[in-house]
């Protein structure tokens, strides 16, 4: 007679340590995947964005856990790290969740996964719901080409500054943003991406109230003034593919800008720009400089100046 065998939907068992991410339900809790009850029950160790959320999501597939349950949030993972590290390194299975979608994706999970990485230890995962590709697949915008862009910085400046170094990027861009601040930052990309690029705002998505708003960046703007409630989604357009005819000089000195605010110094921005655009570098300095030179014109009063820009 011979032994008995695991069912074959069994987690696999492991001599030594391996670190599970698990995605968990972005809204609705059918959408659980099927090995993230398997997992929630096989592990020795559950880690997770909020417990409370993790006690509501184990009630709900009706799930009875038996490892020992720690929190592993923004505050408490550089701390927490270590002690999950050891675990791994004795042989736990160790389940990493957060409050919705995927681990390491603008939530916690990056630390852990690197440092787990480094002692050589297995790292897994159970795909599941992704906020990044349900918004991008019912944004109606090209999906063939994307980045992924997560949360905008708070202050205004710092804002600015990070929409002008993708303001060329051709890719389709995915953001996340806090509802209280998605006027400012829908205004902001009006600005720098220009009020008729194409986006899509998706709000509270799989769950009741979910919403998709298409249309321009200006026209989501005033919409979003109003007040919008839920997590959300940002899904914009990429930049329009142009050629040397399509820019002209004042074009070609806003791309010079965008890469000096970026941090280039402009004889490398004009270099970059010239080779984007197919021109001569001489014919973007020109360009530069005659900016320049109006620009001082306008603020003396008096002719233009020459010299380097």
């Amino acid at each position: 007679m011979t032994g008995s065998t695991a069912p074959a939907s069994a987690p696999a068992a492991s001599a030594g340590g391996v670190l599970v991410l698990a995605g968990t339900p972005i809204g609705d809790v059918a959408d659980a995947p099927p090995r993230l009850v398997k997992e929630l029950e096989a592990a020795e160790v559950i880690a997770a964005e909020d417990t409370r959320r993790l006690r509501h999501l184990t009630k709900a597939l009706g799930v009875y856990t038996t490892g020992r349950v720690v929190s592993y949030f923004e505050g408490n993972e550089s701390a927490r790290t270590p002690e999950l590290v050891e675990a791994l390194e004795n042989g736990a299975r160790v389940l990493l969740v957060t409050d919705a979608g995927m681990p390491s994706v603008s939530d916690p999970g990056y630390r852990l996964v690197a440092a787990a990485v480094e002692k050589d230890i297995r790292v897994t995962a159970v795909p599941g719901p992704s906020a990044v590709l349900t918004a991008l697949a019912l944004s109606g915008l090209p999906v063939d080409r994307f980045c992924f862009e997560g949360f905008l910085p708070r202050k205004a400046g710092e804002r600015l500054g990070r929409l002008r170094e993708v303001a060329d990027e051709r890719r389709t861009l995915v953001y996340f943003e806090a509802p209280h601040r998605l006027d400012d930052t829908l205004a902001a990309m009006a600005e720098v991406f220009g009020d008729e690029r194409r986006a899509a705002v998706c709000r509270e998505l799989t769950k009741t109230y979910e919403e998709v708003r298409r249309g321009p960046l200006k026209e989501l703007a005033e919409w979003a003034a109003e007040g919008v409630r839920g997590e959300i989604t940002v899904v914009v357009e990429g930049a329009a593919e142009t050629g040397p005819a399509d820019l002209d000089a004042e074009e070609l000195v806003r791309r010079v800008q965008v890469r000096e605010e970026a941090g280039e110094r402009r004889k490398e921005a004009i270099a970059a720009v010239a080779a984007e655009a197919g021109l001569p570098k001489r014919e973007v300095f020109d360009a530069v400089v005659a900016a320049k030179n109006a620009a001082r014109s306008q603020a003396s009063g008096s002719g233009t100046g020459k010299g380097k820009p």
